[in-house]
């Protein structure tokens, strides 16, 4: 066995280089040669490789010198693309494009009547090129000489006896018969003279019987004799005539392959169909002019799915992508291209389409932007994550400011499709700041948008951007002057209630959805509606689950304070008021120790109620009374009946006084009683106050005639030196000296008001942020 091997490598080694793979071996019928598939070594490409044993077949080794000799001269696109050949004394090999034999395709019946047309009318511009532009006859066409090559598109092959009819000794003469199963295909006048009938006949005349006998055998799977031929079966009506004409047994009344091409072509014509169009306009597209260009692309869309996919991915696509990018082919050749993108694997979709996709996003064509973004669906799932999230949506956030209302609605409704390849970075950051702007867009619909967007992307937020965000934009939506931006709003909340905390629903939700209940408009009322019940059966539910109360338990508070238990007033659970009570009474078991004066910053102003036992001071009309005097005046408490006879000073002086008599005069604070130089309360009358006249009531003193007299004496008698101290106010001015007299102490106060002010300390009530450095979202969206 190693020797063998090692014989062929020697064998392999001393002949010609031939730079291909060979792979599984293909079946074909009624050929001379042996069909492989192939790849080539330098870069890995499909390939199909001929193989012919010159040893074994000696007698065809004619035919196959032949067919290389031709495959190699004659340049058509309908014709088997050759790559390399090598012919050595053991074996020929023709490496060509990739193959599959159209007899697969006709026995397994998978072809569409379409696609065999469009096959049909590749194949008969071949064999006019060859009758007429290359005065040859092919003598071999047949289903087992035809192939199709990875772009669909069928090719003409079997080039064993083709000869060109200026020859005197052409191979077709002396050879014809030598092809495989040839009394079945051969023309009629060669049954009785053979081959070299065809001097005699029109040279279009053997090509045109064997692709009348092709035609029959495509549409019906199979041909067995010239018998069948009078009855077509599967051959479409329209054809009839015209195969019945290439059928013909006389070869002078043949019709010719190149006039059947030509009555197909014919308006409403066997071969009038939108396929065979796209295949003539698709390779002038690039230079068509405007109209001529919308009419191509009309048909092109006329196309239906039956036809072959292979076609459109390796002939169609490659020229639309280049108008598309290149010749200004606009979004109706976007539109195409997409739709056969869809049927082609990922590595080709990465490879063909993709680039041209990015380079398109960054063209200011706004038609171009627009169609785009609607078609996106049908993208995106070609599109990897990081294609979109870096190179995408880059390009695509200027739509969300652009001047034109469209672009900037489109690019909204784009975000659905996108957000799945987005980066929570980016969707945290730049894609929610454009949204906040087109929340407050113009256009009411884009507005709308906006907020449906945020409803359906709410699960992409960042958990802790979520509430702040959604709170704000639905908040500031249920505040918009238009209704369906309402309605909006209401819908998203009630689909996202579950992304929001039970706190959140409480405290910030449902007090903004509850002013929707009295919209002016019953849509957006009942959806309050809808959305109110939601939120406050989530609430209720989550309310049943919390404790009846969150303080602790009074056994625990007693046993941490170490008091005893105290003892309130006894209230009915269900009384009303049975809490109040509760807690006054809780509060008034709990004081303890002595009451003390807490000095206050202003004044207490005793009331000028008298006790009922004593009328109203009677005053002189005439007399003038100072509003100094009177505010004295009301600093009189109320007289009681029941009371002793002594007088009594009021509160305030004894309260005063008797704290004042421990403490220096000098240091008396004066802050606590405002600023003495803009109150004239205790400023001295202008005028001599007239003593009111007192009300002999049985024993009742007159506290009002006594302190007024009080007042006069104090203007009479000076203070003594070294009792007070002159202080010098803020003005400039020295401070008024006022002097406090009580009923038996008879002690004089003198009050001091500092030289200068105090600074007041300036407290900052601002609270501090919750997290230095948190994004305020909720400021964008107001």
């Amino acid at each position: 066995m190693d020797f063998l091997k090692s014989a062929v490598a020697s064998a392999i080694s001393k002949g010609p280089p031939f730079p291909y793979t060979f792979g599984d071996r293909v079946d074909v019928d009624q050929s001379i040669w042996t069909l492989y598939n192939g790849t080539k070594r330098e870069d890995g490409s499909n390939c199909s490789i001929f193989s012919f044993d010159t040893i074994v077949n000696r007698s065809t080794l004619p035919l196959a010198r032949n067919a290389v000799k031709k495959l190699r001269t004659l340049r058509h696109p309908g014709i088997v693309k050759v790559f390399d050949t090598v012919e050595t004394e053991t074996y020929i090999y023709v490496a060509t494009e990739r193959l599959v034999p159209l007899g697969w395709h006709v026995r397994r019946k998978s072809l569409s009547p379409e696609t065999i047309k469009w096959g049909l009318y590749s194949v008969a511009k071949t064999v006019s090129f060859i009758n007429d532009e290359a005065s040859s006859v092919h003598g071999n066409v047949r289903v087992s000489s035809i192939y199709t090559a990875e772009s669909g598109e069928w090719k003409v092959g079997g080039f064993e006896i083709l000869s060109s009819m200026r020859d005197e000794d052409a191979m077709i003469y002396n050879h014809g018969g030598l092809i495989p199963d040839s009394n079945r295909y051969a023309p009629p006048e060669t049954a009785a003279t053979g081959w070299s009938a065809v001097k005699k006949s029109p040279l279009t005349a053997p090509d045109a019987w064997d692709f009348g006998i092709m035609i029959y055998e495509i549409f019906n799977g199979s041909f067995m004799g010239k018998d069948q031929l009078s009855q077509p079966k599967a051959v479409p009506p329209s054809m009839h005539l015209s195969l019945k004409r290439m059928t013909n047994t006389e070869p002078r009344h043949r019709l010719s392959v190149g006039h059947f091409l030509e009555q197909g072509k014919r308006n409403g014509g066997f071969l009038d169909i939108p396929l065979v169009k796209i295949t003539e306009g698709i390779e002038s597209l690039g230079v068509k002019s405007e109209g001529e260009r919308e009419e191509f692309l009309s048909e092109l869309d006329e196309v239906t799915d039956d036809f072959p996919e292979d076609f459109f991915k390796m002939k169609i696509l490659p020229e639309l992508l280049k108008s598309l990018e290149f010749g200004g082919g606009g979004p109706r050749v976007l539109g195409v291209v997409l739709k056969i993108g869809s049927k082609i694997t990922e590595e080709e979709y990465d490879a063909r389409i993709t680039p041209v996709i990015v380079r398109l996003f960054s063209l200011p064509d706004r038609a171009m932007r627009v169609c785009l973004l609607e078609n996106l669906p049908l993208m995106i799932d070609h599109l990897s994550q990081k294609v979109v999230n870096d190179k995408i949506f880059p390009q695509m956030v200027t739509g969300f400011t652009d001047l034109a209302p469209i672009v900037r609605e489109q690019t909204v409704k784009a975000v659905l499709t996108i957000i799945v390849k987005l980066s929570d970075r980016t969707v945290n950051g730049d894609l929610l700041r454009y949204l906040a702007k087109t929340s407050n867009d113009e256009q009411p619909g884009i507005r709308t948008n906006t907020t449906i967007c945020l409803g359906k992307i709410a699960r992409n937020i960042g958990a802790s951007t979520r509430p702040k965000v959604l709170v704000a934009a639905f908040s500031r939506s249920l505040r918009d002057p238009f209704v369906h931006a309402r309605n909006a709003a209401l819908l998203a909340l009630a689909a996202t209630a579950d992304v929001f905390t039970e706190d959140d629903c409480a405290n910030k939700i449902l007090p903004v959805i509850v002013p929707s209940l009295v919209d002016k408009e019953k849509l957006v009322r009942e959806q309050a509606n809808k959305a109110l019940d939601i939120y406050l059966t989530r609430v209720r539910k989550y309310a049943a689950t919390l404790a009846d109360s969150a303080l602790p338990p009074s056994d625990a508070i007693n046993a941490m304070t170490g008091q005893a238990p105290r003892m309130s007033t006894p209230q009915t659970e269900n009384s009303w008021a049975g809490w109040a009570i509760s807690s006054f009474t809780n509060k008034l078991t709990s004081a303890t120790g002595d009451i003390q004066n807490i000095p206050s910053s202003k004044p207490n102003i005793a009331s000028d109620h008298r006790s009922t036992s004593a009328p109203p001071t009677q005053r002189n009309p005439s007399a003038p009374t100072t509003s100094s005097d009177l505010r004295r005046q009301a600093l009189s408490p109320p007289s009681t009946s029941t009371g002793p006879s002594q007088p009594k000073t009021s509160s305030i002086t004894n309260g005063t006084s008797a704290s004042w008599d421990d403490t220096p005069n000098d240091d008396i604070e004066t802050e606590a009683w405002g600023d003495m130089e803009d109150d004239s309360f205790f400023d001295a009358p202008t005028k001599p106050a007239s003593p009111p006249i007192a009300f002999d009531d049985g024993g009742e003193p007159d506290f009002a005639g006594w302190l007024g007299a009080q007042a006069k004496s104090r203007e009479k008698k000076p203070l003594p030196k070294g009792l007070t101290k002159a202080s010098v106010a803020a003005s400039g001015r020295p401070a008024q000296v006022r002097s406090s007299t009580t009923g038996s102490l008879n002690k004089v106060v003198g009050v001091k008001k500092e030289s200068t002010k105090a600074v007041e300390k300036k407290l900052d009530l601002k609270p501090k942020d919750e997290a230095e450095g948190e994004d305020d979202w909720g400021s964008a969206w107001n």
